[in-house]
């Protein structure tokens, strides 16, 4: 039996309500009402039992008995509870695992990480696995900052703390002490016949002796062993004979590609090297400079041996075979000519990876290294050559986002990467400078997202403290991109060499690009705009400070 609430009336079967006095409009009178005469309350009546609710529309009767309606009540309180601690449970667990995720849990501040570690020296005895646990990123809800006026204070405050100081260049004699292994094999002279950096050095061994036995490259990479399996096969005939003794042709890069990652280096590596004058080493970007010489073969899988400066040497044989099948070529001896043929490398990490040297070289300013790359590079070759392709940085560092993530990728999680990195370099330039923001090795390995590889303008900078202007050729892919021949006409003006027939032209401008992006990357499409917005700005500066140095516009990116 049901019961309307509002005026206590029994209701009939067909649930008209035609006895309801509240129905009926205004006119409901409490001293007509039955039930209602001399009550100011509205009790209801189930089964003989009292029930006093707040709010009940409709009530129905299930014939329990007076005991089991009181159980059914409470059971109904029961569920509601349990079911409400299962909801509970879940959204904790899903709390808990995505932050264990992203190291994003329980912070103190939505803006800004602790200092750095001020000493080099305090983590010398870390492993490189331990280096995220070093320094981990903000613990951080980015649901908070992800909209843009957000990070746009983020932007802010890097910004403010962006100031170009041109670094101190370590002396020659500094730079023997930290490697006097490396300047007992390189000679300071090289052969004058002989365009590209060459010299004869002696071979002690016999023909019984693998001269690739210990090389790291071949005993690290499988993919290399083909190659060294064939030097083994040609080694003997390129043996230079004299006075009883052996001598190998060793020989180091005229130029360097040094950089950007995912600027189109491996494009212009292929178009290269179809130019009749020009070879490469047995591997495109061997990184001896700035990994493989410290041990280096992967970050997460720490330190091996390092790798001597011999093994390096090793993988420009092919290319030292053929120059000197030309500097004992009759044109040479008889005539004066002189070998035109150059040997380039291309490691997109030398440009700008100097990560290791917090473990290895002392002496730090303020967290900055004492010794970058250049400096070496410069000690033996300084008349060595050098080649730079970059690129618009917004899109440089999406290219590299697709390229290296290896799950979830999305423009959402790319864009709560960028926020993320954003944070971390803003917590580092509070405290130090931007050199040695750049060059911390623990906030390049805990920022999601390399930002750093897209400040182009910090790197060419300490490059033109060793290097004079005129011996750097910078490149933009996009230029590259729209006229091909025009850019391999400007490389081959750079490095001097010689003319190509229109075949020869032709085979090199009119191949298709190389390393393109994925289809399966490309389907992602392109990132968020506000995320595009937010690296505008974080870039802005650096790319204003580029053009000026370069005295080309072009470099702002404004157009793309």
């Amino acid at each position: 039996m049901r019961y309307c609430i509002n005026c206590c009336i029994h209701l009939l079967p067909n649930d008209l309500h035609r006895e309801c006095f509240t129905c009926r409009g205004p006119r409901h009178d409490n001293q007509k009402c039955p039930v209602c005469r001399g009550e100011n309350k509205i009790p209801l009546y189930t089964d003989s039992k009292q029930m006093k609710w707040l709010a009940v529309l409709e009530v129905r009767t299930d014939h329990c008995e007076s005991w089991n309606g009181f159980f059914c009540l409470r059971k109904g309180k029961l569920c509601s509870l349990m079911f409400g601690l299962i909801i509970m449970t879940l959204v904790m667990v899903s709390y808990i695992l995505t932050g264990a995720k992203h190291g994003l849990l329980l912070i103190p501040s939505p803006f800004h990480y602790g200092a750095f570690a001020s000493n080099p020296g305090s983590m010398d005895n870390e492993s490189l696995s331990d280096m995220k646990d070093h320094y981990q990123p903000s613990k951080m809800n980015f649901s908070y900052v992800k909209d843009y006026p957000s990070i746009k204070l983020i932007i802010d405050t890097i910004t403010s703390k962006i100031e170009f100081i041109t670094r101190q260049r370590p002396d020659l004699e500094e730079l023997r002490k930290q490697e006097p292994h490396m300047f007992s094999v390189i000679p300071n002279k090289f052969l004058p016949n002989s365009k590209n950096p060459c010299w004869y050095e002696e071979y002690r061994g016999n023909t019984s002796t693998d001269p690739y036995a210990t090389n790291s490259y071949a005993l690290y990479s499988k993919r290399f062993r083909i190659i060294f399996d064939y030097l083994r096969k040609v080694f003997w005939n390129h043996l230079y004979h004299y006075k009883d003794k052996h001598y190998r042709l060793r020989c180091l890069p005229h130029f360097y590609i040094i950089g950007q990652p995912k600027c189109g280096t491996t494009d212009l590596y292929d178009r290269l090297r179809l130019h009749p004058d020009v070879r490469f080493s047995a591997i495109k970007e061997p990184h001896w400079w700035t990994r493989k010489r410290f041990g280096i073969i992967r970050l997460r899988d720490g330190f091996h041996d390092r790798y001597p400066v011999e093994d390096y040497l090793d993988l420009f044989d092919l290319a030292a075979h053929q120059i000197q099948s030309v500097l004992q070529s009759e044109a040479v001896k008889e005539h004066g000519k002189r070998n035109s043929i150059i040997i380039g490398e291309a490691s997109a990490s030398t440009m700008w990876d100097n990560n290791a040297w917090i473990f290895f070289y002392d002496n730090s300013t303020e967290g900055e290294p004492p010794f970058l790359i250049q400096d070496f590079i410069h000690a033996f070759q300084p008349n060595a050559k050098l080649i730079i392709m970059l690129r618009d940085p917004v899109e440089r560092l999406y290219s590299d986002y697709l390229y290296f993530a290896s799950a979830n990728k999305s423009a959402e999680d790319f864009h709560e990467k960028v926020a993320e990195s954003l944070q971390l370099f803003e917590g580092c330039v509070q405290d130090s400078s931007l050199r040695a923001c750049v060059y911390n090795n623990t906030l390049n390995n805990a920022m999601p997202v390399r930002l750093q590889v897209g400040l182009y303008v910090v790197y060419l900078l300490d490059w033109l403290t060793v290097f004079n202007k005129d011996q750097i050729l910078v490149l933009r892919l996009e230029d590259h991109a729209s006229n091909m021949r025009y850019t391999m006409h400007m490389v081959f003006q750079f490095l001097d060499l010689g003319p190509l027939s229109e075949k020869q032209e032709a085979l090199i401008t009119k191949s298709p690009a190389s390393n393109t992006r994925r289809p399966e990357d490309r389907s992602l499409g392109p990132m968020l705009p506000t995320t595009k917005a937010i690296l505008r700005d974080f870039y802005r500066p650096f790319n204003t400070k580029l053009a000026q140095v370069l005295f080309d516009d072009a470099f702002l990116w404004k157009r793309t």
